[in-house]
């Protein structure tokens, strides 16, 4: 066989594919959420998952979705995907960079998405789209300017046997 394989993935499934592995990370037993920042040279800049902050352990903090107080519950305490990959980042800007991301950010993430300098998010889902946090987060980014489009899944099945 001569020439180059026809069958490799694109640059949106490979990016795609990174934060949804990154997401198999987190322990939340409910949501995982991936995260990938990609330069404009398609290089992976950062990554992140839903979780805990340094420090604060998976066994003494709560992971219960719902509790008569929300001390009780995950909220208060998970970063979320989308933050950590902007924190995780150590390499200066990210201005103009793409991130791609599981699960449509929350209007918190949308903040430090375009406060960070993230032009365009790729999401897989949109499972909240009429929750306040996403209309708010989808008003916010076209009035900074932030371009989103939902990941079209191909028919492609990558399996991983570790």
């Amino acid at each position: 066989m001569s020439g180059k394989r026809e069958d490799y993935i694109t640059w949106d499934e490979y990016f795609m594919g990174v934060a949804m592995l990154s997401g198999r990370r987190s322990k939340d037993p409910n949501t995982q959420v991936g995260a990938c920042i990609v330069g404009a040279d398609n290089r992976i800049l950062s990554m992140g998952y839903n979780g805990f902050p340094n420090g604060c352990s998976d066994e003494e903090f709560p992971w219960d979705r719902e509790s008569d107080k929300t001390l009780k519950t995950k909220y208060p305490y998970v970063t979320h995907g989308e933050l950590n990959a902007i924190l995780n980042y150590r390499g200066g800007t990210l201005d103009g960079t793409k991130l791609y991301v599981s699960l449509f950010p929350c209007n918190e993430c949308a903040k430090a998405i375009i406060q960070s300098g993230i032009k365009t998010v790729v999401y897989a889902v949109d499972k909240y789209k009429d929750s306040d946090s996403v209309v708010a987060s989808k008003r916010m980014f076209d009035a900074a300017g932030v371009t989103y489009y939902q990941y079209q899944s191909s028919d492609k099945t990558i399996e991983l046997h570790l």
